[in-house]
């Protein structure tokens, strides 16, 4: 058996927290310890089916977000950090933001809404430029620099240089997203 455990957890005698409904910030701390600083869970108590206290809690799914168990129910790891620390769940979703889903470090942590964590997507597998929002085109033999707002595509311009390109890029950023762009 391997440190990681996801497929059971431990269940805390005389808890009143059913299965069904969202776990406290209270219980997560009863039964789970968090490191802030590495992000990692690991078990405070053991159970019957092979979990021991001290193991690292959490299996990564096939997307790269680690999941735990907790009462039947597989919770994302990022998430259970947000209400470890902060005792309430996140209002919006919790964007890694230096884009590693299994990074889940609190300062690396935060909770925006879907549209800014969207903002903070990775370029795209047949992007050219290497960058977000930029791409050359072939027609013009020019880069051009775009950007989504408000679920519509906004041209910024056509560039002989991929700098020019890169910096209408970014003023489009900070003008449509402002403080929550992707850096």
């Amino acid at each position: 058996m391997s440190e990681h455990d996801c497929t059971t957890n431990p269940l805390v005698p005389g808890s009143q927290t059913s299965p069904a409904q969202d776990i406290t910030a209270e219980y997560l701390r009863s039964i789970l310890n968090y490191e802030p600083a590495t992000g990692i869970f690991t078990w405070k108590v053991g159970s019957a089916n092979q979990v021991k206290a001290g193991n690292i809690a959490g299996c990564q799914n096939g997307h790269g977000y680690l999941r735990i168990k907790v009462q039947s129910r597989l919770y994302k790891a990022h998430r259970l950090a947000w209400l470890h620390v902060n005792g309430e769940w996140p209002k919006g979703q919790i964007d890694h933001i230096n884009r590693n889903r299994s990074d889940n470090r609190i300062a690396n942590l935060r909770d925006v809404s879907r549209k800014q964590n969207l903002q903070n997507a990775g370029k795209y597998s047949n992007n050219t430029s290497g960058h977000s929002g930029v791409y050359w085109c072939k027609q013009s033999s020019k880069w051009v620099a775009q950007i989504m707002h408000n679920q519509k595509q906004i041209y910024l311009g056509c560039f002989t240089a991929i700098e020019e390109a890169l910096s209408a890029r970014k003023a489009g950023e900070l003008k449509y997203w402002g403080a929550h762009r992707a850096d």
